[in-house]
């Protein structure tokens, strides 16, 4: 079993890096310069994917509604869904985020500055979102929207700057966390404030995040090679785990407090036991290559695996 890596802080403090090239009007970044982590590019895969694999085109992301697999893929742009009887909704560019949000689908279109609800029936709406949506939350009852380009989150149309690139926003109960991937932190985002809170670091090379049941919002460090968790208000760091192949897709399965990450660099997907305070590995699979993104049925426990290149989508019966 690896050995857990924990840090426990008294407070939301900052966590920066020994870079020469640390930038002295952002303690967070540590270079004067720095590209978001990206998924590894991925081998050939060796052996047999586990489960099944249903073909599908290259994707971003994947969901499960209503125990259908849906699936963003990228050419041409659509949620594809993959039940009995494969349909694809069209999309006005490449969804770069799919989010279940009160029986539906929220599709994040940046190229498009659009967001789709997508229905399960097929139906769709859209709304105009400027500065390229690539991530949507809802807490308590008000909706945000991540903007990459215009580096700010809308919270109900009302717009919070401070950021270098909101890739990422989920809920915690009523707090709201927004991940910024080239400066690898976390920040606290307070609904009512002009903008962001409490800011920490998230290794060295943070890309996707999630929130179990008991509000902690786990992280993975994708050039870092770690899994990372934090709690909120105030945000703390409370464990970082090594988690080796350039993890990335990221999802959680609430009924069985299963986390399953994806590990680019080596076309597996491990799911952790995260019960506890320490991670504990019960599930590893081979898997389609370059899978980016990862799912779970929470009334199957089934996993759904899509592959970036084009492989298909996977599913997997744990």
């Amino acid at each position: 079993m690896r050995r857990l890596a924990a840090v426990v802080l008294t407070g939301a403090v900052v966590l920066t890096g020994c870079s020469t090239e640390e930038n002295p009007a952002d303690p967070l970044q540590i270079a004067a310069s720095l590209e978001p982590a990206r998924p590894a590019a991925s081998p050939e895969v060796s052996g047999v994917p586990a489960g099944t694999v249903v073909p599908v085109g290259a994707a971003r992301d994947v969901v499960v509604l209503d125990g259908v697999a849906a699936v963003a893929v990228t050419d041409p742009p659509s949620v594809t869904f993959l039940g009995t009887t494969p349909r694809a909704v069209p999309l006005p560019g490449p969804a770069e985020r799919l989010v279940v949000v009160t029986g539906a689908i929220e599709a994040a279109v940046p190229s498009a500055g659009v967001v789709v609800t997508v229905r399960a029936d097929g139906s769709t709406s859209s709304r105009e979102v400027a500065g390229g949506p690539v991530d949507v939350a809802v807490v308590e009852g008000r909706t945000l929207v991540a903007r990459r380009d215009a580096r700010q989150v809308d919270v109900d149309g009302r717009s919070v700057g401070g950021f270098s690139s909101p890739d990422r926003v989920v809920a915690a109960g009523s707090h709201a966390v927004v991940l910024d991937r080239p400066r690898s932190a976390l920040f606290d985002l307070d609904l009512s404030a002009t903008g962001p809170g409490a800011g920490l670091r998230a290794g060295e090379g943070a890309t996707n995040a999630v929130v179990d049941r008991f509000g902690r919002v786990f992280v993975v460090d994708t050039r870092g090679g770690e899994l990372l968790a934090f709690s909120t208000a105030p945000l703390i760091m409370r464990l970082r785990y090594p988690v080796p192949g350039a993890p990335y897709g990221l999802a959680y399965d609430g009924a069985r407090d299963l986390l399953w990450v994806t590990l680019t660099d080596r076309n597996e997907v491990v799911g952790y036991d995260v019960s506890g305070a320490e991670p504990v590995e019960k599930h590893r699979y081979p898997t389609v290559r370059q899978p980016d993104a990862v799912a779970v049925d929470g009334k199957t426990g089934h996993v759904h695996v899509v592959s970036g290149t084009g492989q298909g989508m996977q599913v997997i019966a744990p």
